[in-house]
């Protein structure tokens, strides 16, 4: 049976030098320990090149916010995209009921997004999403648990090129990662941080 991580290695090997390095980029990149993060699998039918990372936003033994960020690479160029890169991601946590009846809450929401991109002084084009919410009421025998709020964001959006040809993936993801660390209510990090680690390497599939 062939081995899938060697079949990555090879689809890797074979991809265009900008992909490559924006990939290294992204497994180069420092980030708070809070946030758990690996590769994952990426789809297959969005871009001719495309590489994921799956994260969890955790404190102690509590799950406070997931999401998954995909990077998009066509050669060619994408007319949607105005570009040939293009980042996609989707984030959610569970919601304080008082904060979930906030009708503001979608703006906000957004605003987190593309304030996380700005504080950074990160270039982009073509924003695009949607903010939703949702709440779980229970009954019968599940009665007893309280309701539950959620709310998740997708977008995407076309991160500037620079030299070579290569967007700054790696403070793209610093930033995608602040957004998580928001939406999870964890403090803003201070600028060079200590705390802040390197992404690991590709690791096992996680056991939670």
């Amino acid at each position: 049976m062939d081995d899938p991580k060697e079949g990555e290695r090879d689809a890797m090997e074979a991809a265009p030098l900008p992909f490559r390095a924006a990939v290294d980029a992204l497994r180069s990149a420092r980030l708070r320990p809070q946030i758990e993060i690996d590769p994952t699998k990426a789809p297959q039918r969005l871009a001719p090149f495309a590489y994921a990372l799956e994260a969890t936003v955790v404190d102690g033994d509590e799950d406070l916010a997931d999401g998954r960020l995909i990077l998009l690479h066509d050669p060619a160029g994408h007319d949607a995209w105005q570009g040939s890169f293009r980042l996609v991601t989707l984030v959610r946590a569970e919601l304080e009921p008082e904060m979930a009846a906030d009708p503001l809450l979608p703006d906000v929401c957004w605003s987190w997004l593309t304030g996380a991109l700005a504080s950074r002084g990160l270039s982009y084009g073509e924003p695009s999403g949607t903010v939703t919410r949702a709440s779980s009421h229970y009954f019968g025998g599940l009665a007893e648990r309280p309701a539950a709020s959620q709310i998740e964001i997708r977008a995407s959006w076309t991160p500037r090129e620079g030299l070579g040809g290569v967007p700054d993936t790696a403070s793209h993801l610093a930033s995608w990662c602040d957004l998580l660390a928001q939406i999870a209510g964890l403090p803003p990090a201070a600028p060079g941080d200590a705390s802040i680690v390197t992404l690991p390497q590709r690791r096992g599939p996680q056991s939670r």
